[in-house]
């Protein structure tokens, strides 16, 4: 067993005990490459089949090519695709001139607060790495949030020897993290190796290629010239700029980013 068998063995069982414990699972599907990862191993955990619904988080500024992958597999996988949009935001023409934080807490915070007030949806699994971001390091595997959905980043439950908490209050919401431990180079060696699907943009033309996806107004891309998964590898053992570096919405204050999660952003 190699250290990818180990990181994928825990993440199954994460996985099989959110679904086990929690009523009205469901997993938010950004098609990004660490949403693929997940979608990925619920399928192994599962036997080729994803037993709860895949929340989409649509702003209407949604990469085409992301869109273009999700529909393909949708169709191919048999997902049972929940698309959340803020509609009423959108017709007032909410974007990302109003504010770039305001825009996502619209669009993504707020469509998230209603698609689970409306679904009723008891938990929710997402790609979140300890590695990508500082205020993600805080997290749990299985991370509680209020009635209103806000996270108290100074009150988690502690996780011993693989004892997740789920026994919660009424009207608590849980955020289920089976990727916590994985780094954004394990994602790329676990990629290759099993030959999930991802968004071409990721992989370098004319000199340019996505780290990060998020919507098009707010992500940049960055100078690159790695257009297979070996020599992104490679990049990254160089690199010294943070995956997030490319969200516009991250650089509007120096805690922007905490404050979304804190509120109840991804």
């Amino acid at each position: 067993m190699d250290h990818l068998d180990r990181l994928e063995q825990q993440s199954i069982f994460i996985i099989r005990e959110a679904f086990n414990k929690i009523e009205r699972l469901a997993m938010l599907w950004s098609v990004g490459k660490d949403s693929q990862t997940i979608l990925w191993l619920a399928r192994k955990a599962f036997f080729g089949h994803v037993p709860f619904p895949v929340v989409f988080m649509e702003t209407s500024f949604d990469m085409p090519e992301l869109i273009e992958l999700r529909d393909q597999l949708t169709h191919e996988w048999k997902l049972n695709l929940v698309i959340a949009r803020n509609d009423a935001a959108i017709a007032a023409g909410m974007n990302h001139t109003k504010g770039r934080v305001i825009c996502c807490s619209a669009l993504l915070k707020e469509n998230l607060k209603k698609i689970v007030e409306r679904e009723k949806y008891g938990g929710l699994i997402v790609g979140v790495r300890r590695d990508e971001d500082p205020t993600r390091a805080k997290e749990r595997y299985f991370s509680p949030r209020d009635k209103h959905m806000e996270w108290n980043v100074e009150d988690q439950p502690p996780e011993l020897w693989d004892q997740f908490n789920t026994d919660l209050a009424d009207g608590t919401h849980l955020r289920v993290h089976p990727l916590l431990h994985w780094t954004e180079m394990n994602i790329w060696e676990y990629a290759e190796r099993e030959g999930i699907p991802n968004v071409p943009l990721y992989f370098a033309k004319n000199g340019k290629r996505y780290r990060s996806l998020g919507c098009v107004p707010c992500t940049l891309a960055i100078d690159s010239d790695a257009d297979t998964h070996a020599k992104i590898r490679e990049e990254l053992r160089h690199t010294k700029k943070s995956e997030r570096s490319v969200r516009a919405q991250d650089q509007e204050s120096e805690d922007a980013f905490e404050k979304l999660r804190r509120d109840g952003y991804m």
